[in-house]
């Protein structure tokens, strides 16, 4: 019975929040990502927020790489990308020794949204990441709520 449970717990998840997704047009693969870092990364809010905000990051890192590139390539071609990544992914070696920022596979996490949704650099794209990954974040939540609720009952 618990094994049923939980089978039906996590399909109802997945389809509403497939459903969802599609009904809006979002990237379903970005939601699905937000959904696995917080069971990676803490499996509670209080815990997920420094992950979420190194994700977060990691997505301005990419609108960074984007447009540091852009000004680079002009002077240096097609090496003005390559360049770009070199400094500013090296960077994360020096950032992470910061408190709070040191979770380098969220930083990438990120970067990954970014550049495999690349969304046109604008204000409103770029926000626009952040509603599949909350969205994820808040199934994650409730597929483990029901899960933690089946463990105590069942």
């Amino acid at each position: 019975m618990k094994t049923f449970l939980t089978a039906l717990v996590m399909g109802l998840c997945g389809a509403l929040a497939v459903f969802i997704s599609f009904s809006m047009g979002w990237a379903t693969w970005v939601m699905f990502l937000s959904w696995v870092s917080y069971y990676l990364f803490g499996k509670s809010i209080k815990a997920y927020i420094p992950s979420f905000l190194q994700i977060i990051l990691g997505i301005v890192m990419g609108v960074l790489i984007q447009s540091l590139a852009s000004l680079l390539i002009p002077a240096t071609g097609a090496l003005g990308f390559p360049i770009t990544v070199f400094i500013l992914i090296g960077s994360l070696v020096y950032i992470s020794k910061i408190k709070g920022l040191n979770n380098i596979p969220a930083w990438f996490l990120g970067l990954i949204i970014f550049f495999g949704v690349h969304p046109e650099l604008l204000v409103i794209p770029v926000l626009g990441l952040l509603i599949p990954i909350v969205a994820g974040v808040v199934f994650a939540l409730i597929n483990d709520t029901g899960l933690k609720y089946i463990n105590t009952k069942f």
